[in-house]
């Protein structure tokens, strides 16, 4: 598996120092920067161009959602998986829609996380389980 760079966007520290250690055990992946709010995840993302972008839905400033479309619009190639807490089909939906290539819950990372950041990585889609 070739290297990608990836920025983890996620306003719950305690959340965001366990996926920065977890990720970084990960083969292929380097961590270009962590960010916890959707405004700045935008700047980050034109600054740094990373490949991908690890990115909570419940954040200060601008929520992931829409951060997702504005980092779409700049960075069309950049991947977008979302790891969220929130599970509603409409919510689910709406991150797809804004440009995101997967949808992980929270509850379910410890198991599906790694996996949906190779899916993603090769250009398929990822959702968590239980989720349509």
């Amino acid at each position: 598996m070739s290297s990608i760079r990836v920025l983890v966007v996620e306003d719950f520290e305690p959340f965001r120092r366990l996926l920065f250690s977890a990720l970084q055990q990960a083969p292929g992946l380097q961590i270009v920067g962590e960010v916890s709010d959707g405004l700045e995840a935008t700047r980050q993302a034109e600054r740094l161009r990373p490949d991908l972008i690890l990115l909570d839905i419940g954040l200060p400033t601008l929520n992931g959602i829409e951060a997702a479309r504005r980092i779409h619009k700049l960075l069309p190639e950049c991947k977008i998986l979302f790891l969220s807490q929130e599970s509603s089909t409409d919510v689910v939906q709406e991150a797809f829609n804004s440009g995101a290539q997967g949808y992980v819950v929270k509850a379910h990372a410890g198991g599906e996380l790694l996996a949906a950041l190779e899916a993603v990585r090769q250009g398929r889609q990822f959702i968590s389980q239980g989720l349509s």
